[in-house]
């Protein structure tokens, strides 16, 4: 039975990576943020069945900025791969906590690197980077070679991370991996991401809770997959025979309005009746052309994303409707 070390288990692709590798037959270990260690809701179901919590899936609670608390037990885990998700991931926010993005996101790496590689047996690692280590690119669309040019605190973050990686990889031998992943989605996207937003405020609508949608810019683009493709491709890199870095993006862009209109379709109603735009939701700085090539991982790892865009946005849509009862 593999052994695998999960930080930032709770969150959305967290908790879809523990169910892959349970289902693969790994131990599972999992950090949670001591911040927010109470908010499990995403792992609820896996610690409600017995033969699965404290058998094969265990949990701790910990801080990327508290060395002791991580090192501890990764030690006593003894994992044959790493999985480093745990960030503050939120680009929006990322400009009002610039110093902890940077000291979680940034640093917060760098920790657990320099731990794995004093690890008496070095285990695989796995680094989730970011198309937003791209900025604004100038070329489309954007792979492993594209420039690192961040133009938002949590790119800065995540791009030192990206490089750290590299390093340690080519420095000290590690089996470090880069994925860069493009946005990804799902209905356990945090609450505060615009997916998810809109969701949600669809389903509060439908069910006759709420008035309204507010929104900022419409326009953005993106690149969007669902978070399961993803984790796939995570787990997919760490079994490659070397260590490398890959792409894990759709290729194909939407717009926010795009899901806009999806959200309200899968409710039958009409967006432009419900849909308001204010200033004060708009982005600092906002790239406009996001958009992946992710051939690398498809001819080397066999990887391809299999949920569509629409399937996403409907299945997101159903989970908002269920919590309310509707």
């Amino acid at each position: 039975m593999k052994r695998a070390f999960i930080t930032g288990v709770e969150g959305q692709d967290g908790s879809y990576l523990a169910e892959l590798l349970l289902a693969k037959n790994y131990e599972v270990h999992g950090i949670i943020r001591a911040s927010t260690s109470g908010n499990t809701a995403n792992l609820c179901h896996l610690k409600a069945d017995p033969q699965v919590f404290r058998k094969t899936l265990f949990l701790y609670s910990a801080d990327l900025e508290d060395a002791d608390s991580i090192r501890t037990p990764l030690e006593q885990c003894a994992p044959d791969e790493i999985y480093h998700l745990a960030s503050q991931s939120h680009v929006g926010q990322s400009f009002e906590k610039v110093e902890e993005t940077c000291r979680i996101t940034g640093l917060g790496t760098l920790r657990l690197l320099e731990m794995t590689r004093k690890l008496p047996k070095a285990p695989r690692f796995f680094h989730a980077s970011s198309s937003e280590i791209f900025g604004s690119p100038e070329t489309s669309p954007q792979d492993e070679i594209t420039p690192i040019a961040p133009i938002t605190p949590y790119g800065a973050a995540k791009a030192f991370g990206t490089q750290m990686t590299r390093i340690y990889r080519k420095n000290f031998g590690l089996f470090a991996v880069n994925g860069i992943l493009f946005n990804h989605e799902s209905p356990r996207r945090g609450e505060n991401f615009v997916s998810r937003k809109i969701c949600r405020a669809v389903a509060m609508i439908k069910a006759g809770r709420q008035a309204e949608l507010v929104l900022g810019d419409t326009t953005a683009q993106r690149d969007w997959g669902h978070a399961c493709d993803y984790v796939r491709g995570m787990w997919l890199a760490l079994q490659h025979l070397v260590p490398e870095d890959y792409v894990f993006a759709t290729g194909r862009v939407h717009r926010v309005q795009d899901i806009v209109e999806l959200a309200f379709q899968a409710v039958d109603l009409e967006a432009r009746k419900f849909v308001r735009q204010e200033q004060q939701f708009f982005r600092p700085t906002d790239p406009r052309q996001v958009v992946g090539n992710a051939a690398k991982a498809q001819q080397i790892l066999g990887w391809r994303p299999e949920i569509t865009f629409e399937e996403t946005i409907a299945e997101m849509v159903r989970f908002e409707l269920q919590a309310l009862g509707v």
